[in-house]
């Protein structure tokens, strides 16, 4: 459903953004709904990510991804709120058309579709240089082709193979990080393995304090735990897709608190009382150093493969929702026409193979420079990311300000304590984005922004000149 036929449907009784208007196939069912949601907030961002933000903020690490993890959960239930008022595919790139205007649809929809090729080419890159480490005589350009062609046949046959992938990529982190904290529970508690005489929840706080590097340190890591929660929001995506959005949606949006208190708090609170946080250091993946400081000689390995796994999770949900992005901006006009086509199977198949030739041009960079690949294309994916946040946030406020005038219909699914919640996210995105200015390691992000607002500026008022041509030339004739 676009935004002209929210229009013709506000009365609340029709089921907004049916997927026979759409064009979509409802084949996602509520297992399927429940791990993408769960695998879209364990990534490599905690797998990886965590070992330089521990490195930084020492134990105090664990309050900075609960108060990250607050704000995700008041993001997540705006998004709900929406999508039980409309659940469409588009889904906020949508409600920014519809709730700020057709310009702030037209760059969230862009500017979405491009965060998800950045991270499609740095994931398929990070996939390929975890290949590596079992042999080394592949060459890693090879391996992040097939990775990328693997994914783009597993996306082109229906959606349900995709759902099936994804619950089991999900199902290997989950099982991965109970695995890691059910045996660091027993190194702290029984004493075994190798660590079991320094293992100890005093850990927490017996090395410098719980906030070691002062909370100044604290603060700093806000930027790199925020992004390692980054694709959270795709549930929203599949909302054109889930066999009942108004009875799986709100359910796998609830579960948001305790798989962040599960799967990122308890995870670090388990792994710094096994090992004490000055073993950790940037580029290092905490689980791997935990496993070695217990003494598990196939723990890195193990970790490895689930870091692989989280790899390949991430480009295969990249490839889905750049398809149903492009296809929204097309119905809307505000992207090519060809776009709107559709498999016999429903699947956008022309906008995921633009797509997944664009992440080709990964496997390029793989090749000319294997070494600096990862960093050539990671920047802007941080910052494009939160852009969706803030939409859905000022997409919420503006619906729930209509729907409290009795101008829309209330949604089923409203969020607690807003608009309060949702102003206190925004103003917690804006200090993020000001500390990345103050970071130069992320601050090529913000350099990147303003030269990609440029082109969309552009692009958007090309495609107004061309409606402008359009309707001159149809009243002449």
């Amino acid at each position: 459903m676009t935004s002209v036929q929210v229009e013709k449907q506000h009365d609340g009784n029709e089921a907004a953004g049916d997927a026979s208007e759409e064009g979509y196939q409802r084949g996602l069912g509520n297992r399927q709904i429940q791990m993408i949601a769960i695998g879209g907030a364990i990534g490599t961002g905690l797998f990886l990510g965590a070992g330089k933000a521990i490195s930084m903020a020492g134990p105090s690490i664990i309050l900075a991804y609960a108060l990250v993890g607050m704000v995700i959960f008041f993001i997540m239930r705006a998004l709900g709120e929406l999508l039980m008022y409309r659940p469409v595919s588009g889904s906020f790139s949508e409600y920014g058309r519809e709730f700020l205007g057709p310009f702030v649809g037209f760059v969230t929809g862009w500017t979405y579709w491009l965060f998800w090729v950045v991270t499609g080419i740095t994931e398929v890159t990070a996939a390929a240089t975890y290949v590596q480490y079992w042999n080394k005589g592949i060459p890693q350009w090879v391996s992040a082709l097939v990775f990328t062609c693997a994914l783009f046949g597993i996306n082109l046959i229906s959606v349900k193979i995709f759902g099936e992938l994804e619950f089991w990529f999900s199902m290997v982190k989950v099982t991965a990080i109970i695995g890691m904290i059910l045996i660091g529970l027993g190194v702290i508690t029984l004493g075994f393995s190798n660590a079991g005489d320094t293992a100890s929840f005093a850990n927490l706080w017996s090395h410098g304090g719980f906030f070691p590097k002062g909370v100044g340190g604290t603060l700093m890591t806000l930027q790199i735990v925020m992004f390692a929660f980054l694709a959270v929001e795709l549930v929203g995506v599949t909302a054109g897709e889930a066999t009942n959005p108004k009875k799986v949606l709100p359910k796998a949006i609830n579960t948001v608190p305790w798989r962040i208190g599960l799967f990122y708090i308890g995870a670090l609170i388990i792994i710094l009382s096994v090992v004490s946080w000055t073993v950790f250091k940037p580029g290092v993946s905490p689980f791997v150093a935990a496993f070695q400081q217990i003494g598990l000689p196939a723990g890195a390995g193990i970790v490895n493969f689930v870091v692989l796994t989280a790899a390949l999770s991430s480009a295969n949900s990249g490839m889905y929702s750049t398809g149903r992005m492009l296809r929204d901006l097309a119905l809307n006009g505000q992207g090519p026409k060809f776009f709107t086509q559709l498999s016999k199977n429903g699947l956008p198949t022309w906008g995921t193979g633009v797509s997944v030739g664009m992440m080709l041009f990964g496997v390029w960079i793989n090749y000319v420079a294997p070494g600096e690949a990862f960093n050539y294309v990671v920047s802007f994916a941080t910052i494009s990311g939160m852009w969706a946040w803030i939409v859905i946030l000022l997409s919420q406020l503006r619906y729930r300000a209509k729907a409290d005038r009795g101008e829309l219909p209330q949604s089923e699914f409203k969020a607690p304590g807003s608009p309060y919640t949702s102003v206190f996210a925004l103003a917690f995105i804006g200090m993020v984005i000001v500390m990345m200015g103050l970071d130069p390691d992320a601050r090529i992000s913000l350099y990147a922004a303003p030269v990609w607002a440029a082109i969309l500026g552009v692009g958007y008022l090309a495609i107004k000149r061309r409606e402008t041509a359009a309707a001159a030339l149809a009243k002449q004739d």
